[in-house]
């Protein structure tokens, strides 16, 4: 039929005057699926203006393109789609990739191990079934988790030369790292919240912090750490990633993912991103701090020096927890944009994906006198 766009063949239909095809003589593409071809291949319909010899008349010439579907040219460069993502990580540390290896694992097994046995303990020591031990309980479970999310796959990949990760397999990662990372500072926020209920309203504890209230709180800081993961993770990847498919990262995180990105909103995204998870971070972070002005005001009107150090005793072994937590976070999130090696931004991203987790343990059980001594009592009824 004169004037359609592609006849029933699929095939080039030469040239058609201004009239019949009622376009415009200037040149147009359109997109057409040709069902006649390979489902792998995309048809093209290029209209180009031409001279009717035989009429004297501007027509048009119908061409046929046909590309692999997948690539897409983009000012002149072609670009693939990509389909799955190559963890760079340690291996620009070829000799030192075994060592890192024994020494993450260990760092790991310990992490497991350590959180672990916290857990048990608070759940056989009756003394321990308080509100505070609820909130440790479960800031193991998160630091158990988060670490799981991670540093296996970061294991198998320090023994591997084989270093592909599907697309689906790094969103998920991806997903799982930030609301495990995210619920863990909420609930350090909680926690702080339940240092200053006890020091500052401690005859409103049992009120305040009634079992009710605290399962609202842990309830919450898990659902706000999977509401991050989402917002996160879905806004990464609905990014088209072109091009290159190397991650310079040993986990798929946000930063190495939007470089491999194409498309005119990166940039937006990219704020839009690093300001949910700043704001997110600096929130918890100014309302413990914020926790902490109160405690402090209100221990200093203790008039004994032994009421305000076993006040302060209280919240050590948190206190320090926060400061090492967001420490280490403000080194990945924080850090001042300039030229940085690459192994420097892959050792920094150990702080807090491995270093923390591990030291994490050892600050509760070693700071928190209660805990020291059931753990005791623990190993002891063990032998």
């Amino acid at each position: 039929m004169s004037g359609s766009l592609l006849s029933r063949s699929g095939q080039w239909q030469g040239c058609f005057p201004d009239d019949v095809s009622s376009q415009s003589p200037k040149s147009q593409i359109w997109r057409a699926l040709d069902s006649a071809q390979a489902p792998e291949k995309l048809s093209f319909l290029l209209r180009m203006p031409c001279m009717n010899n035989s009429r004297g008349r501007i027509g048009l010439i119908h061409v046929k393109v046909e590309i692999p579907q997948g690539t897409v040219s983009m000012q002149g460069a072609n670009l693939s789609a990509v389909t799955e993502f190559i963890l760079v990580g340690f291996s620009i540390f070829p000799h030192l990739q075994l060592m890192f290896f024994l020494l993450f694992l260990l760092m790991y097994l310990f992490t497991l191990l350590g959180n672990l046995f916290i857990m048990v303990t608070i759940w056989r020591e009756p003394s321990l079934h308080t509100p505070m031990y609820l909130f440790l309980c479960t800031l193991s479970i998160s630091e158990v988790l988060y670490t799981f999310a991670i540093i296996p796959r970061m294991l198998a990949d320090l023994l591997s030369t084989h270093h592909t990760i599907a697309l689906m397999a790094c969103a998920s990662q991806m997903f799982f790292s930030f609301t495990f990372g995210f619920t863990h500072s909420f609930l350090l926020t909680v926690m702080g919240y339940d240092r200053y209920v006890a020091i500052c309203h401690p005859l409103r504890y049992n009120v305040l912090m009634s079992p009710r209230g605290c399962a609202c709180l842990v309830a919450w800081s898990w659902a706000g750490g999977s509401i991050v993961g989402l917002v996160v993770t879905s806004a990464i990847f609905q990014l088209t990633f072109c091009g290159s498919n190397e991650i310079y990262h040993f986990v798929c995180h946000v930063k190495p993912l939007l470089k491999l990105a194409c498309g005119e909103n990166v940039f937006t995204l990219a704020m839009g991103m690093g300001l949910v998870c700043i704001t997110a971070l600096l929130g918890c972070c100014l309302l413990i701090l914020l926790s902490y002005a109160f405690i402090v005001a209100a221990v200093l009107r203790i008039p004994s020096a032994e009421g305000r150090h076993k006040a302060f005793s209280t919240c050590a072994s948190h206190l320090t927890m926060v400061v090492v937590h967001y420490g280490f976070a403000s080194v990945i999130y924080l850090k001042p944009k300039g030229p940085q090696s690459l192994e420097a931004d892959t050792l920094m991203g150990t702080t807090y994906t491995v270093l923390t987790p591990f030291l994490s343990p050892i600050i509760f059980s070693l700071r928190n006198k209660e805990l020291k001594k059931a753990m005791k009592k623990t190993i002891l009824n063990k032998l």
